[in-house]
Order: structure tokens, then C-alpha cells, then sequence
């Protein structure tokens, strides 16, 4: 009797030990990668892309960065608009010269980034098809803190040290049942 009790008290903890690693598991990003397209006609740079969901009705934000801009926030920014199937943004009048095109979503997931050289002659063509450019780094540090629920994380680990962490949690949950086991045994002298 003695025993069952002292297991029913335990029982909703270590479900909770055997619960938590499997909660704080690290969930797929939702738009990483290049998924984006960058074209130029003349002195006009587009983007296309279908990476982005809306959200509390935006898809997201595209920015036009000079290689002296090393933010987001400090470049031409343009709106997206589509649809499920396709978002784009466009940018008119633009200098020749070298770009960075980088697309967040509205859920702050980058969609991609891709460099773009605008010739600025009239008729001409470019569509950007090469390797992404490593997304440009913040200059000032962001605000917030670490995102919160499924997949907030700020760095993804990898299976190996979940499953290590893991295997601790149950170790721990296999020692704490033996020892309360051990405590509810009458003593005998």
C-alpha cells in the first residue's frame, strides 16, 4: 500500500521528466534557404517567391541593401504581395550598381538572400539564379530576446544533444523511481 502511494505521488513528475525533452525538441524552421528569385529589367529589380505565409495579413518584407548596408532595416524596403502561391516586391529607379536582395517573412523567418547587379540600360534582362550571399549581419544587436514556444530557439543543436539530453532526463527518471523505491521499503534492523 505503502509503495503505491509513494508511486502515485511520483507518477505526475517523472511523466513530466519523460514529457520536457520531448517538448523542448527543436521544430523545423518554417522558410529557410534560397527561396527567392531576383530579376532586373533596366533600372527595375523584382523578387518573386512562395516561402512566406501571411500573417495577421502581411507576407513579409523585402529589402534592396547596397554593399555598404549591412542591415535589413537599412535598405529600400518593399512590401510583399500575391498570394499563397506567389509573393513579389518591386523596386523602380534604381542606380547601377551591385545588391543584396534579402526577403523576411512576416513571421521573421528569412526566405533568402541573393546578390544582383542592376545595368541600368533600358530592355535589358538579368534574373540572379546563383548560391546565396550569406545574409548580411546586424549592426545593431536585436530586441526581444529569445522567441518562445515550438521552435524558439535561437540555435538548432541537432538530434545528437537531444538525444543525449534525453537520455539524461531518463536516466535521472530511472535513479529517482529507485530511490523512492528504496525509501519505501520498511526498515528492518
Amino acid at each position: 500500500m505503502r509503495t503505491a502511494h509513494l508511486l502515485l505521488r511520483a507518477g505526475p513528475t517523472c511523466a513530466a521528466a519523460v514529457a520536457l525533452p520531448l517538448a523542448l525538441a527543436p521544430a523545423p524552421a518554417l522558410a529557410q534557404g534560397s527561396g527567392i528569385s531576383v530579376s532586373t529589367t533596366g533600372t527595375t529589380v523584382s523578387v518573386t517567391t512562395s516561402a512566406c505565409a501571411q500573417l495577421n495579413g502581411s507576407w513579409g518584407t523585402a529589402s534592396l541593401l547596397t554593399p555598404n548596408q549591412g542591415a535589413f532595416s537599412e535598405g529600400r524596403q518593399a512590401t510583399l504581395s500575391g498570394t499563397a502561391g506567389g509573393q513579389s516586391a518591386t523596386w523602380s529607379n534604381v542606380a547601377p550598381g551591385t545588391y543584396t536582395v534579402v526577403v523576411t517573412c512576416s513571421n521573421s523567418a528569412t526566405a533568402g538572400t541573393q546578390s544582383v547587379i542592376v545595368s541600368g540600360q533600358s530592355g535589358t534582362t538579368t534574373t540572379s539564379t546563383s548560391l546565396p550571399v550569406p545574409a548580411p549581419s546586424p549592426t545593431t544587436p536585436p530586441t526581444g530576446g529569445v522567441l518562445g514556444g515550438l521552435g524558439g530557439g535561437a540555435r538548432d543543436f541537432g538530434d545528437l544533444p537531444t538525444a543525449a539530453g534525453g537520455a539524461l532526463v531518463g536516466g535521472g527518471v530511472v535513479a529517482t523511481y529507485f530511490i523512492l523505491r528504496r525509501r519505501s521499503r520498511p526498515r528492518r534492523f
